[in-house]
């Protein structure tokens, strides 16, 4: 009886006991950490070869576009095939062109072509790898472990993710002064940077390759008769035809197409012209955003949605377009740490309960393809975002921001309007209500077992 009670009170734990999961988190969180020290020095590296936005936005275009094209793919085959190979055999081939990059760093033989052939490999090797990870801890972990499994992933990849960067900009800044051959100034903290990154990958190898996954698990759903493209088309029409999954599907698209674009490029072109931090500014900023999703996905386990959960949504997004539009004009780090760290919160919180809503509106049959789906409204605009961001810092940096912050505001006014909003929120409310629901149930029915 106390023993079944302490296991109820302490899921996390019991989800650290489980040999798969707990190298599952070793690995990806210490790749996560490297993933952030590549996120700050490789728009830092472009601006000390060219000096230009456009071609900022043009290399992070060129990542973005195979990772885009081959999500879809990468989902329907993950549904195939063991996601813990395609995440192995993608940290392999990540490794592998860190490692290049350190090496081109140092012999100071880095030039814009070899930064726009590495970032379409790590493109095309990222559309396998995002929904492989997706869909990889009901491989690893029980039904009932799933929710505290996933709880932890997530809070500690958002912890990971407001030290991550603002360590990677500590780095790059420490080494500012130095350099190597014949590279430009502070190229070796460039170059340390990478570094990082690659060892990274060679730890998320180490343990992914140590994990022992039964054939049964690993093979959980069967393969169907029709071929990819029939499942690709399948999980699309799912979308479409669910309203509430559509309007979602468009706000989140929407959102990270008028805002990823103009904080990968702007904020670094910000950072290097106008805040006197410099690429700790840079750091500081996105550290902010990270460090309040971590807050907002604790206060979403705390604090489930009620009657106001219309006002707090429509709230958020008007605060998005409000907040990007007069940013060209932030006069230091800190300022933009707490408009950062402020938006992080409303952001981290609204993120789970839509996910949550997602995964109860989807079969289990269609969920790897769903989570293909999401990654792809995550990403899927991001590149022509990039891409138009460099070109219109080229006009003027406070344009972009301003350009940006109008748009969400339109789309913010679409969404308030809709009527398809009033059947989300009822949804989300609904099974808020059925939750508080069940968890009494499940305590006033302890004693008794």
């Amino acid at each position: 009886m106390s023993i079944e009670k302490a296991r109820r009170r302490s899921p996390m734990l019991e989800v650290l006991g489980i040999r798969n999961f707990r190298l599952l988190w070793i690995g990806q969180g210490t790749s996560l950490v490297g993933d952030y020290f590549n996120f700050i020095a490789l728009p830092w590296l472009v601006l000390q070869l060219t000096g230009s936005a456009l071609a900022l936005g043009t290399v992070l275009a060129l990542e973005g576009v195979p990772r885009a094209l081959f999500t879809l793919l990468g989902g329907a085959i993950t549904d195939r095939v063991s996601p813990r190979t395609i995440m192995l055999i993608s940290d392999i081939v990540r490794f592998f062109l860190c490692g290049l990059l350190v090496a081109l760093v140092l012999t100071g033989t880095v030039n814009l072509w070899a930064l726009y052939a590495i970032g379409l490999a790590f493109g095309l090797v990222g559309g396998f790898f995002q929904p492989a990870a997706g869909a990889v801890m009901p491989t690893l972990v029980g039904p009932v472990e799933l929710q505290a499994a996933n709880a932890l992933y997530q809070g500690s990849s958002q912890m990971l993710g407001f030290v991550g960067p603002m360590l990677a900009g500590a780095v790059i800044a420490v080494f500012g002064t130095a350099s190597v051959v014949m590279s430009a100034p502070g190229s070796l903290g460039v170059a340390v940077a990478f570094g990082v990154d690659a060892l990274s990958f060679l730890v998320s190898v180490f343990t992914l390759w140590l994990m022992s996954v039964p054939a049964p698990v690993r093979l959980q759903t069967q393969q169907r008769a029709e071929n990819v493209l029939e499942s690709i088309r399948d999980g699309i029409a799912f979308v479409w035809k669910d309203p509430i999954l559509r309007m979602l599907f468009i706000v989140i698209a929407a959102l990270n197409m008028l805002f990823v674009g103009p904080i990968d490029v702007g904020i670094p072109v910000l950072a290097r012209l106008r805040l006197p931090e410099g690429v700790a500014a840079y750091g500081i900023i996105i550290a902010a955003y990270a460090g309040g999703n971590l807050i907002g996905t604790i206060l979403s386990g705390m604090i489930p949605p009620r009657k106001r959960f219309k006002a707090f949504t429509i709230a958020l997004l008007f605060a998005f377009g409000l907040a990007l539009a007069p940013f060209g004009w932030v006069p230091s780090a800190w300022v933009g740490f707490t408009i950062f760290f402020v938006l992080g919160i409303g952001n981290g919180y609204f993120s789970i309960i839509l996910i949550t809503l997602l995964q109860r509106r989807t079969p289990p049959a269609l969920m790897g393809r769903m989570m293909s789906l999401l990654v792809l409204s995550n990403v899927g605009l991001v590149p022509i975002s990039q891409a138009a961001s460099g070109l219109v810092i080229n006009a003027s940096l406070d344009a972009l921001f301003v350009g940006a912050g109008g748009l969400i505001l339109i789309v913010a006014v679409w969404a308030t309007l809709s009527p398809t909003l009033e059947l989300l929120v009822a949804e989300v409310e609904t099974t808020a209500a059925a939750s508080r629901g069940q968890t009494g149930t499940t305590l006033s029915a302890s004693p008794s077992e």
